[in-house]
Formats: structure tokens, sequence, C-alpha cells
């Protein structure tokens, strides 16, 4: 009897994976809100919760005696989670942000009813896959062709000068595209001095250029290029 948690079902997982990944990698050229990892851990995910359905209620099911379909629990689990994945995630500055952690909680979904229905080796197998996709798939988004082309820059400026216009305008005319935009206002006494603003730049434009051409405008105080640690604190 075949109990669920063999090899058969092991290929099956590493397929939806192989599957998944190669449709995550087209997104994520096309640099599109959902890349490579949240499609990877949602066709994972989906393939747990078709062998729980398949597999996963054989001890309580008795041919001719037992006549029930017990996988609706899992089809409600399914269902259920997925307001909780839709509340992780937020559009900002039409930027997506949360798509890969709400993947990741309807995962954990599955491998918890995965272990709640005794297959606790594919419980196993896919928490397994998961820190691979995590942890393992960051390298490769980052040296694919689009990922190559972002960039992360900053700039301060003196609040009501307009300066911000101006920069978000100079780096469309460059050739990029605004990923994501962080503000954070400076407060002196109780009175606001200037504003910092953290940018991740997508395009092919010269990337120097753009800088220097930041630089040139009217209320802009410093301009560089580096992570956003330096948010929040003083420069």
């Amino acid at each position: 009897m075949d109990t669920g948690s063999g090899a058969a079902q092991a290929v099956d997982l590493a397929v939806a994976l192989l599957l998944s990944s190669c449709i995550g990698v087209e997104r994520e050229l096309r640099q599109r809100s959902a890349g490579l990892r949240t499609h990877t851990l949602v066709g994972l995910g989906a393939a747990l919760f078709m062998l729980i359905s398949k597999y996963g209620f054989s001890d309580v099911l008795s041919p001719g005696r037992v006549v029930l379909d017990p996988s609706r629990v899992a089809a409600q689990i399914v269902t259920g989670i997925g307001f909780i994945g839709g509340g992780l995630i937020f559009v900002r500055r039409d930027v997506v942000r949360g798509l890969t952690t709400a993947a990741a909680v309807w995962l954990t979904a599955a491998v918890g009813a995965a272990a709640g229905a005794g297959l606790l080796a594919l419980a196993a197998g896919v928490t397994a896959a998961h820190f691979l996709v995590v942890y393992g798939y960051t390298p490769i988004v980052r040296v694919l062709p689009q990922s190559r082309g972002r960039n992360t820059l900053w700039l301060r400026y003196r609040d009501g000068s307009g300066a911000l216009r101006s920069a978000l305008e100079q780096c469309t005319a460059a050739g990029f595209l605004i990923a994501e935009l962080t503000v954070d206002h400076e407060d002196q006494e109780g009175t606001r001095r200037g504003v910092r603003v953290s940018m991740e730049l997508r395009g092919r434009g010269n990337f120097h250029d753009l800088v220097a051409a930041l630089e040139s405008i009217d209320g802009v105080l410093s301009v560089g290029a580096g992570d956003l640690s330096w948010v929040g604190d003083s420069p």
C-alpha cells in the first residue's frame, strides 16, 4: 500500500519545484512583482496540498465502512490561509511588496497540513526545499540579466525645494525604472531641515552620469550609492 511518502511523491515535488522555477525565471527576467522565489514557493505548496489530498487520509477511510471526504479540510486550509497571505501584500507607489512572504506563509500551511496528515517525509522535504529557494535562489536572482541592471541610490535635499520631483524626472530620462522609493524626514529641534530618499533603480542607463545630474539639481545636498542602512541615521 502506498503511504504517500515514497519516491514517487518526491519526484512529483521535484518536478513541481523545477517547472515552477522555470516560470519564475521568466517572470524575474521581465521584472514582474512576483518573481523566481514567489512562483517556486507557490508551485511547491500547490503540489504538496495535492499530495495531501491524495494520500493524507488513507488511515481514516475504510472501503465499505467509512465513506467521507476528509480532504475538504485541506481545501478549507488553502482557502483560509489565502486571506492571511493577502493581508501581507501591500502596494506603495506602484511597488508591490510581501509576495514572497505571503507565498512562504501559504507553503508553511501546506507543511503543517502534511505533518498533521502523517506525511512526515514530505513535510520535511518541502521545508528543506523552502530554505533552498529562499537562500539558494537569491544569488541566482542577482545574476539574471535584468537583475544586473539594479542600483541603489540615495540623495538628501532641502524640504520644500521641489528637488525630489526633478530627481525622479532625471532618473526616468536617464533610462531607469524606480522599483522602490523610501523617504525619511529629518528633524532638527522640531523643525524639518531636510529629506533623505533612497531609490532602487532598474535599467541600463549610465549610473555615474545620473549621479552627476542629480548633484546639479537645485536643492539637492548630497547624492550617493549603496544600501539602505543609512536611512534614519545621521549623514
